[in-house]
């Protein structure tokens, strides 16, 4: 190599950069991702509580749902008992209005067929059987029995008030009320149900109001219905509830299980009534069920009629 040559190797030499050490290789995706901030750095604490306040938050809100499901629920529940105790009640009062007369003609039948019977016969068997049925016509009723039909589910019974205060007594024309009337009474009912207050005074004005509407109902009155919905629309808006604690909405829910064990007892009593019997064999139309029992009597009448007829010839 000439002198030059080796000048220039030497200048090339020292002009180039020196190559690194090689050193730890470090992860793409490390480098992106940053660790997180470790339990003991600031921040950490005031974030857990934060997560325990929003899941808190969290358990009362499904809580209050719970509780307002309930109260729906109950309040439905009351429709239904309220409903059929009108029907039961109707149609116990039209059963007595209508087919009475016929139980009564059907029992003076049965005594006068005994006691024709015991008059041909002169048997000593007949006779005691002629006297039990004409006894049967015609019971002298206890105190208990003259009493009992003065007071109902409401307090004083129609016929009741209409004595104490010299006004007509007007039957329920239906065992059932008519759509529109169970239409306006299940919105009112809904509306303005005792079990929707959660102050006394409201509680208190809401069971003198729904008093009024059951009262409507019970006679079928779709017209003091609409003058009841019109009512309460125009009454006091209740005040805006506040939220409740947990504590208030556990024993809410703990009040509304007891009522509705106290309404499912009176609804199995109502069922279980003979009554109540009745009305499930025609849940449909329970009237019709009233002129069908009707027609089975004034075939009885007139086959008592014709027996009897038979003897005395």
């Amino acid at each position: 190599m000439s002198e030059d040559q080796g000048q220039d190797h030497q200048g090339q030499q020292q002009g180039r950069e020196p190559e690194p050490e090689p050193g730890p290789r470090r992860d793409p995706q490390q480098a992106s991702n940053p660790p997180s901030e470790s339990p003991s750095e600031p921040g950490a604490g005031a974030g857990a509580e934060a997560d325990a306040d929003a899941v808190g938050e969290r358990a009362e809100a499904r809580l209050e749902r719970a509780v307002r499901a309930a109260e729906q629920a109950l309040i439905e529940f009351e429709i239904a008992v309220e409903t059929f105790r009108v029907e039961v009640e109707n149609f116990s009062r039209l059963h007595h209005e209508k087919l009475g007369p016929m139980y009564a003609r059907l029992d003076e039948l049965d005594a006068s067929i005994a006691e024709a019977r015991a008059e041909k016969s002169g048997d000593p068997e007949d006779l005691r059987l002629a006297r039990e049925a004409r006894a049967a016509v015609l019971p002298l009723p206890g105190v208990e029995v003259l009493f009992d039909d003065w007071i109902d589910s409401d307090g004083l019974s129609a016929e009741a008030a209409a004595m104490l205060t010299e006004r007509p007594v007007r039957p329920p024309q239906r065992v059932r009320p008519s759509e529109e009337v169970r239409r306006l009474y299940r919105e009112l009912a809904r509306k303005a149900h005792p079990d929707l207050a959660r102050e006394e005074d409201e509680r208190k004005r809401r069971e003198e109001f729904i008093t009024r509407v059951n009262a409507a109902y019970a006679r079928g009155d779709e017209a003091l219905l609409r003058e009841l919905a019109e009512e309460w629309e125009a009454g006091p808006v209740p005040a805006e509830e506040r939220l409740s604690e947990s504590e208030e909405l556990y024993a809410r829910l703990e009040w509304l299980a007891q009522r509705k064990d106290l309404l499912s007892a009176l609804a199995r009593e109502l069922e279980e009534s003979a009554i109540g019997s009745m009305l499930r064999l025609a849940p449909e139309d329970p009237d019709r069920l009233l002129e069908e029992i009707a027609e089975q009597l004034r075939g009885q009448v007139s086959e008592r009629e014709a027996e009897l007829a038979a003897l005395v010839q």
